[in-house]
């Protein structure tokens, strides 16, 4: 296996390919490896066999259309076109249930369907994120249907992804990465696989300490952005701007404080403070109350759009209401988890009318224009580089009523004839 990755040889299928599966088989295509990608959804199949993404992200189309024209990158539907293969990489969602609890059916399917196409001595890597010890059930998993012995006939690995959108491709080279191995050998090979584009520094260890340590990571940023909320909400009380606090606070040099705002989405942070706590026996208290702190967001943001409306003598059950943004983050069409959603969801049913503008994503109106023209607020709910050069002077003159709410910290400075609000804004 190891001279097979050494010499470019070896044969990879790719499982899943979503944001994360489709960048990952681009790059280990245009490493020089016959990449397979597996995907269930036939007409995203179909767009990236003929040279197109389905996904928003820079250089993607360009580094696509590179692997499928060199030969090196085909997509499947068929189960039979991935039998056989050195490596294969699983890059499937695993999203909570209703209850907060893992739904790990995606991965354990993508498992099933590995277990009936691999050989012996195939390398798998779990990139997905997952609860503890869940490499280790997966490899378990595969010794019950097929036979094989796990760290002797198959090598199985935990590779968390850590890429951001919008700064995908740059980041699977240069970020660090690491290779959870149920066994040395294991992680050794995996590193050797990756090392074929990656530049970053890697560092190997077992699979569930690989585990534990991505959903650390994102719990930090999730506890630091309760944190950065609950000073927010003391902002309000006390009349300042929690983001000049903020800028102020983190030029101490042992203090990073993130950044408020209408709540957190996408695939890792409100997914992952769960997934480390669920096999635990007990937890503490901090990391879920720091979840429903932030959890809580769209709800406050509703508040300062009610607060707003009453200011003015709108009865909200008359209200029309523009949201711009529907991604969870700037200049993204990711709208997993997305804060946007939440708050409309909050809103509809208490205010006449939600329409809606993203410009990745679409919504109902066909541009900011449309979405404002006899509006009574605007609500920004995504930090999209094109918001934050809106003309609101001249947007102003087509609505009804000026209110404008930022959720994002768009707005540097309150247009003139607005009553504005924003999370952290209390100043105003």
């Amino acid at each position: 296996m190891l001279e097979k990755i050494e010499t470019g040889t070896a044969e990879i299928a790719v499982i899943g390919l979503g944001y994360i599966g489709l960048p990952t088989a681009i790059m280990f295509a245009n490493a020089g490896f016959k990449v397979t990608g597996y995907e269930i959804r036939e007409d995203v199949v179909e767009r990236i066999n003929s040279g197109k993404a389905h996904i928003v992200e820079p250089e993607i189309d360009e580094l696509l259309r590179r692997a499928v024209e060199s030969g090196n990158l085909k997509a499947t539907s068929n189960p039979r076109d991935i039998e056989g293969k050195d490596a294969y990489i699983i890059c499937v969602q695993t999203p909570l249930k209703d209850d907060r609890t893992p739904d790990l059916s995606y991965l354990e399917n993508a498992v099933r369907t590995v277990a009936g196409a691999m050989k012996r001595n195939s390398l798998i890597v779990i990139e997905s994120t997952v609860p503890p010890l869940t490499t280790v059930k997966m490899a378990t998993l595969i010794e019950e249907l097929t036979g094989f012995k796990a760290g002797e006939d198959f090598h199985m690995v935990h590779a968390p992804e850590r890429v951001m959108p919008g700064r995908i491709f740059k980041e699977l080279v240069y970020n660090s990465r690491i290779f959870g191995g149920i066994t040395p050998e294991s992680a050794e090979l995996a590193e050797s696989l990756y090392r074929s584009f990656v530049k970053g520094q890697t560092f190997k260890t077992s699979s569930t300490v690989s585990e534990v340590v991505k959903l650390m990571e994102n719990t930090f940023r999730d506890v630091n952005i309760a944190l950065a909320n609950e000073f927010a909400f003391l902002a309000h009380q006390y009349g300042i701007d929690v983001f000049e606090a903020i800028e102020l606070a983190n030029t101490h040099p042992r203090v990073r404080i993130h950044s408020p705002g209408i709540g957190v989405g996408g695939h890792c942070l409100p997914k992952d403070p769960h997934l480390l706590l669920w096999p635990a026996k007990e937890d503490f208290g901090l990391i879920r109350l720091a979840r429903e702190i932030n959890d809580s967001m769209p709800l406050f943001t509703k508040d300062l759009l009610f607060s707003a409306l009453r200011e003015l003598n709108v009865p909200p059950e008359d209200a029309v209401v523009a949201v711009l943004g529907l991604a969870y983050k700037g200049d993204s069409d990711d709208t997993r988890n997305s804060p946007a959603l939440a708050f409309i969801g909050a809103i509809e049913g208490d205010v006449a009318e939600v329409r809606t503008y993203d410009p990745f994503v679409g919504g109902s109106a066909g541009s900011v224009e449309d979405a404002l023209r006899e509006a009574d607020a605007a609500v920004i709910a995504t930090d999209h580089t094109a918001f934050k050069s809106l003309d609101w002077e001249k947007l102003g003159k087509l609505m009804r009523t000026r209110i404008l709410i930022d959720g994002r910290h768009v707005v540097e400075n309150p247009p003139r004839g607005f009553l504005f609000k924003g999370v952290g804004r209390g100043e105003y």
